[in-house]
């Protein structure tokens, strides 16, 4: 006879699970400074532009000073950073 009730999984008892933080960090029109991080993705769901790097992870981030320009090519939007 068992002593214990049979209990559920385990997988299903996992509750609330952290944000991954993604999303625009620096928006359109704003400064920002060489390195600095534009947007986290996951997927190009936005395109790299002119000044502008895309990481391992899928991350934008701004190869050189100025501000963020974002436009629409081909019915995907593409991140740029116009020079001063």
């Amino acid at each position: 006879m068992a002593h214990k009730v049979a209990g559920g999984s385990k997988a299903s008892q996992k509750g609330n699970v952290a944000g991954k933080r993604l999303g625009i960090k620096i928006f359109g029109n704003q400064a920002i400074k060489c390195g600095q991080i534009i947007l986290r993705q996951r997927g190009t769901k936005y395109l790299p532009g002119k000044n502008v790097g895309l990481g391992r992870d899928h991350t934008i981030y701004a190869k050189s000073e100025g501000t963020v320009a974002f436009s629409v090519k081909k019915g995907r939007t593409v991140v740029n950073v116009v020079s001063k």
